[in-house]
């Protein structure tokens, strides 16, 4: 008796662009997950669920003022139709701001979904009815939701049990444990004059690892301090390695 194979975690988006997202959910790591029904990712357009002739998704804000405002109706029709899995975040300025930790709850969190806003924004009765939530990739304005959901998709669809194709990797990586990821180097060892540290030469994997932690430590505190502020400051066993490498060699 063989095991069943694993469901693949379904991610729903809503756009009046869906060739953006879609086009590139089917490239790269995204696109070879899907071929191997880990990650079923369905991207859905607004505008087949207008009324009009024009498939008109916008109209002007109640009260005046500038630009459109993306209408209620075609919205919740695009997402009564699809029943998506929830919750079904709104793309938004208002939202908790994804990181390396949240990308790894939505990973393991059986499946989500996300609308994109575009123009002024939503009619508020979609982001207070019809959402669960808002999520945000950091405070800066865009065109519209649809690279946001791009950048949600390529941080949760690698995280996803059995996307990488090393599992390692994903543990390796930048913000994995409140660190920025140490310094890598492939062949040459020398290269005009450049050499990699003698330390990933030995062969010692124990003295590497002290190494490679050691670097992660010290980038941090070059680039990223609020970071190590973060974790509660460096720890006997962080100065303790720092003493032992405390410089790229």
């Amino acid at each position: 008796m063989t095991d069943a194979a694993p469901r693949a975690m379904r991610i729903d988006v809503f756009s009046i662009f869906p060739a953006m997202v879609g086009d590139f959910a089917s490239q790269s790591l995204l696109g070879r997950a899907g071929q191997k029904g880990l990650l079923d990712i369905r991207v859905h357009d607004l505008r087949e669920h207008t009324t009009d002739v024009h498939r008109t998704v916008d109209d002007s804000p109640f009260g005046g003022g500038a630009g459109m405002v993306l209408r209620a109706e075609p919205i919740y029709a695009s997402v009564e139709a699809a029943d998506p899995p929830r919750p079904l975040f709104l793309l938004g300025p208002g939202g908790r701001r994804l990181d390396q930790a949240l990308a790894q709850e939505l990973a393991v969190s059986g499946g989500f979904s996300m609308l994109c806003g575009r123009y002024e924004g939503v009619d508020d009765r979609v982001r207070t009815e019809l959402c669960d939530g808002e999520l945000s990739i950091g405070d800066y304005v865009l065109g519209g939701g649809e690279v946001a959901a791009m950048v949600v998709l390529e941080a949760v669809g690698r995280l996803v049990p059995g996307v990488m194709g090393n599992a390692a990797s994903a543990g390796d990586e930048s913000f994995s444990h409140g660190l920025l990821e140490y310094p890598q180097f492939t062949k040459p060892a020398v290269f005009r004059g450049m050499e990699v540290p003698e330390v990933l030469r030995s062969g010692d994997h124990a003295r590497i690892e002290r190494w490679r932690r050691s670097m992660a430590l010290l980038r941090t505190m070059a680039a990223r301090p609020d970071l190590i502020e973060a974790r509660g400051g460096l720890s006997d066993a962080d100065r303790a390695l720092l003493e032992e490498f405390p410089a790229a060699d």
